[in-house]
């Protein structure tokens, strides 16, 4: 796992601005605290920080292959899961090679096939070839999206990276976001290729796009594609068995500490279960790791998304798997601390208002991080198997919208108390969301004979794995990697997804539950109490102390009306949340608080210019 960044300029000698490129391989060096390298070659030039997980000493990088016909030079970021069989498969060709690291099975692929690579990797990867042979660049990102990838044009080239930071550490990045930018942050519609900062985009997840002297074009090398499903419930339960034992297989190879995320759910507990076993068998014990916050436990009180508290069901799982387990425990301090929450704004580069959920999820993989180098999540699940409350509501199932948007004020609260009623009339993100979803449900193919129940219900499954799921994985994935974490996510396995996606509705809840095929197939492996647990969504803090801290921080906000964050946020509304009795603070109406907080640092960090035409 690394961070890359570079630099494709055809009208210049990049060998001559190692400074720009040094500034912006930097922004990286916590998703690489191992090593860094760039290389440099006329247009092109490249940056590489490092976190060593295979082939510690052989995986450097930026990586070259001298050809007679020119430099092919690679930065690379993620895993390659199937490096084994692919490097076996080029070493039958004639490759030869010098490393055991994956980065140079992915090199010598490209050698061999071009990008047509990508269809045949497995993995978690975003990736840039510079092929000197023809002077153009490759940019290939994971099917799912996994790993982020950035990239922004200008007059005779392209920057890129694995975050924005390392783009708009470049001169000719411009620090400036439009309406548009504001729509996708105070909305949960997670447009493809929308990247935010004006003049940037993602490469698109499957998405292969390349640069050349004649322009930019993209190619999609995967989509989720609808086909039918012929295979009964009992076969459909082996075969996601089958693929989970595979996956997780796959998924522990490391040459450093690993562990499992485990949080008493459904998901995590069948994964660290799995690991378990299959570690035992070698002789292993898993490490495991749950957050949890002082006194939540003891103290707990039950609410329409979250029933339960996670610790008592954690540790069920850790004694039946034998893990090495470790609660990792928080309190209100640290969740509501200024310098963690600058934290989390610079490894996300937004101002994302997940408040205590992104400082907890940041505090406990920096606390992992002490102890393990890769961590296996059981993220994504609930999109692959459907498991969210949307999936059963009926509202939600019929409404003409993201169905994860139709209670989501109600659970999680929104912004639209503390906008400025001008901004708000200039957003129209109800308009926004309105033409987002018809983007989105447009190209979803129904099969022949498909009932609109079925029909209705592959929609909803097809947005959750295009459109939810990668506002979730980015969340992983900046949090972890800023304290120089790897996690893997074998729910996003590509085979998994395709053949979850593709079975029908009746069979991913023949028992009236959510997720039932993901519970029948790790039913052997799960504590009975988990396997009788209803869905919990991630933990927040229930401690009123964290509230409070939020207020105090809000008035001290609001001592100084002069703030910029005042030119997108109601002053007076933001001062009547923060002087609101403690009992009517909920998680829903803390929004508030924790999106003002969030804009207010996000804009003394990042100076950006706001542009409201």
């Amino acid at each position: 796992m690394c961070g890359i960044t570079g630099w494709v300029s055809f009208d210049r000698d990049l060998r001559a601005s190692a400074e720009a490129l040094d500034a912006m391989t930097e922004t990286m060096a916590c998703r690489g605290p191992d090593d860094r390298g760039t290389w440099a070659e006329g247009p092109a030039a490249l940056g590489h920080r490092r976190l060593a997980i295979i082939d510690l000493p052989g995986g450097r990088q930026p990586m070259t292959a001298e050809t007679p016909e020119g430099t092919v030079a690679l930065v690379y970021s993620g895993e390659t899961y199937n490096f084994t069989e692919l490097r076996r498969e080029l070493a039958g060709r004639g490759h030869e090679f010098r490393t055991d690291s994956d980065t140079e099975v992915v090199l010598r692929g490209y050698l061999e096939w071009g990008a047509e690579l990508a269809g045949r990797l497995n993995g978690m990867y975003a990736f840039a070839v510079w092929d000197g042979r023809v002077q153009k660049l490759v940019m290939i990102r994971d099917r799912m999206g996994i790993k982020p990838f950035y990239y922004y044009e200008t007059p005779d080239g392209v920057l890129f990276g694995s975050e924005p930071k390392a783009i708009l550490a470049n001169p000719l990045a411009r620090s400036r976001v439009t309406l548009d930018g504001l729509r996708e942050l105070f909305t949960l519609v997670k447009t493809p290729g929308h990247a935010f900062w004006d003049g940037m985009r993602e490469v698109e997840p499957g998405t292969v796009v390349t640069v050349d002297r004649s322009g930019l074009r993209r190619h999609t090398y995967w989509s989720l594609e609808t086909r039918a499903h012929t295979d009964d419930r009992a076969t459909t339960i082996g075969r996601v068995r089958e693929l989970l034992d595979d996956i997780v297989g796959r998924q522990l190879v490391s040459d450093v500490p690993r562990c499992t995320l485990l949080s008493g759910g459904l998901d995590s507990s069948a994964m660290t279960a799995l690991a378990a076993r299959q570690l035992a068998e070698r002789g292993e014990t898993v490490r495991s790791f749950a957050v949890d916050f002082v006194g939540q436990t003891e103290n707990f009180v039950a609410d329409e998304l979250r029933g339960t508290p996670d610790t008592p069901y954690v540790h069920d799982v850790a004694k039946l798997a034998g893990t090495d387990h470790r609660d990792i425990v928080l309190d209100s301090d640290a969740l509501a601390d200024p310098e963690v929450r600058a934290r989390v704004i610079r490894a996300r580069d937004i101002p994302a208002g997940f408040g205590d959920m992104d400082a907890s999820l940041y505090l406990l993989f920096k606390a992992i991080r002490e102890h393990s180098t890769v961590a296996l999540s059981g993220e994504s699940a609930d999109e692959v198997f459907g498991g969210y409350l949307q999936f059963f509501d009926e509202e939600a199932r019929t409404a003409d919208t993201f169905p994860w948007l139709v209670r989501f004020a109600q659970h999680f609260g929104d912004d639209s108390g503390v906008l400025r009623a001008d901004l708000t009339d200039r957003l129209d993100l109800d308009g926004y969301v309105r033409d987002s979803y018809a983007a989105a449900v447009r190209g979803i193919r129904r099969l022949d004979g498909e009932s609109d129940f079925e029909f209705r219900m592959r929609r909803i499954c097809h947005l959750h794995l295009t459109r939810f799921v990668r506002v979730l994985l980015d969340r992983k994935d900046r949090a972890s990697m800023a304290t120089g974490l790897e996690v893997r996510v074998p729910f996003c396995d590509h085979r998994l997804v395709e053949y979850v996606y593709n079975t029908p509705w009746a069979l991913k809840s023949f028992d009236g539950r959510e997720k039932s095929l993901l519970r029948e197939a790790a039913a052997d492996v799960l504590p009975k109490s988990v396997y009788d647990r209803v869905k919990s969504p991630y933990p927040s803090t229930q401690d009123p102390k964290y509230a409070v801290a939020l207020q105090d921080h809000a008035k001290d906000l609001l001592s100084r009306p002069s703030h910029r964050v005042f030119d997108l946020l109601d002053r007076e509304a933001v001062g009547r949340v923060a002087r609101r009795d403690l009992p009517q603070i909920t998680q829903a109406s803390r929004r508030g608080l924790e999106r003002t907080l969030d804009l207010a640092l996000w804009l003394d960090m990042y100076e950006p210019e706001i542009v409201m035409e």
